[in-house]
């Protein structure tokens, strides 16, 4: 019988499969500049992988646990409460996966975090099938799932440049978001048709569901037997470090200090408070707008995914490109124009089209994002501020809460207008207010 301490030690760099020896310095290696050049690197490929059947397992989460609340309860706020619980957990528990991912190999947290939620979702797959599911089940999953999550993606972040080199960042992180919206194109799909299939047209039935949830699980131990092959350990930089709360503090204050870090932390965390509000009311506006059933929202979100898949590849050949920081700035306000577009949208043709808009604009935005604020940032210190980007990120519900209640007491179409415009102005006073990130070329330090 193999015991728990021989698992671990399969997720830690010691182990014979997953030795550094003979790991070509990237210094010594040719420049890649083909669409897939960081797909190459034999260890990305494997933390990509990881990430996609992570992601797979979200997307079909939002659509199965979406279309059951709203069936369940017919309401707008109870779909913020859920994202809510999802969300309330990055605030509270990323500073401290940032500070782990500073301290210890990332390998074994990226590895058992997905495992802990594949039993989580496992579980709560009998609970619906069963049919004992209940509104507080949704909310006490996407607790536990919150909470693995903020624990481990600041690693997993982190761990990019480290395993690709500095060179092929941009490539490495557009396929990094890719792996999130390959997801959305076959994930909500899946979800949306197995939730319709097994329901027989009975919209009530948990059954579908249960299901999903079942593959949900297959998906997160895909995800965690992944890390088994990466070699490289993924070891912390010795530092002068005293204590965790030592750490946390200096990642606060070069965050805070810092005017292109903090500004660009600051821009991706509009798009999350106003932005993001589509994807939390999209089975609402979905059902009472457009008149759709399950499979319509798992197209929907397909074309989101669609989108974005194109917007990740445009952006995985433009590491070149100058004037990244306008182009964060154009792609925020666009982001903003695509969500008030599509609320005023009526007939499922358009709000195809425009929801598969917003996808390509999200894609370009946070890869390009999240790609200049690694490059800001010392190696000993990107757990820390990757975490501290993750927490703001939690802050979704303030802008998602009185979104709902204008979705609730107006209409849907109402509460995602007032979104996108809110994200468009708030964007262009930005531009105007922060020079350092317009001045921002090609966001590289050397």
């Amino acid at each position: 019988m193999i015991s728990i301490n021989t698992v671990y030690s399969l997720f830690i760099q010691d182990n014979p499969l997953n030795s550094t020896t003979n790991l070509e310095p990237f210094e010594n290696t040719p420049h890649d500049k083909s669409l897939f050049a960081s797909l190459k690197v034999g260890d990305y490929l494997y933390l990509w992988v990881g990430m996609l059947g992570s992601a797979f397992a979200m997307n079909m989460q939002l659509v199965a646990q979406g279309w059951l609340v709203y069936e369940m309860t017919s309401s707008s706020l109870n779909l913020t409460y859920v994202t809510l619980a999802f969300m309330l957990p990055q605030v509270l528990f990323s500073p401290i996966g940032g500070v782990l991912a500073d301290r210890i190999n990332k390998k074994p947290i990226i590895g058992w975090a997905p495992l802990a939620n594949g039993f989580a979702t496992m579980a709560m797959a009998y609970v619906v099938i069963s049919d004992q599911v209940t509104f507080e089940h949704f909310i006490w999953v996407g607790l536990f799932n919150g909470t693995a999550m903020a624990l481990s993606l600041p690693a997993r972040t982190a761990w990019i440049p480290e395993i690709v080199g500095e060179r092929l960042m941009f490539n490495a992180m557009a396929f990094n978001t890719a792996s999130w919206n390959l997801s959305r194109i076959l994930g909500p799909a899946l979800a949306g048709f197995m939730i319709a299939i097994f329901a027989d047209g009975d919209t009530t039935s948990a059954y579908g569901v249960g299901l999903v949830y079942v593959v949900l699980s297959l998906l997160y131990l895909v995800s965690a037997v992944t890390v088994l092959f990466i070699r490289r350990g993924g070891k912390p930089i010795v530092s002068d470090r005293k204590t965790p709360m030592n750490d946390l503090m200096e990642g606060v204050q070069y965050v805070v200090t810092s005017p292109i870090v903090g500004g660009l932390i600051l821009l991706s965390i509009f798009p999350f408070l106003f932005g993001l509000s589509i994807n939390t009311f999209l089975p609402a506006f979905n059902r009472d707008v457009l008149m759709g059933g399950a499979d319509d929202l798992g197209l929907l979100m397909t074309s989101m995914g669609f989108g974005a898949i194109a917007g990740s590849l445009v952006l995985a050949k433009l590491g070149s490109l100058k004037n990244k920081g306008n182009w964060v700035l154009i792609t925020n306000a666009l982001w903003g124009i695509g969500v008030a577009a599509f609320a005023i949208t009526e007939v499922f043709f358009w709000s195809f089209l425009a929801i598969g808009f917003v996808g390509f604009i999200s894609a370009i935005n946070m890869s390009m994002n999240r790609s200049l604020v690694q490059l800001q940032v010392d190696q000993s210190m990107r757990g820390r501020v990757m975490s501290l980007d993750m927490m703001s990120h939690g802050l979704m519900p303030l802008g998602v809460v009185p979104i709902g209640y204008i979705a609730e007491t107006v209409s849907v179409e109402a509460g995602l207008a007032t979104s996108g415009a809110i994200l468009f102005l708030i964007t262009v006073i930005s531009g105007f207010l922060m020079p350092k990130i317009r001045a921002i070329d090609t966001g590289y330090k050397f």
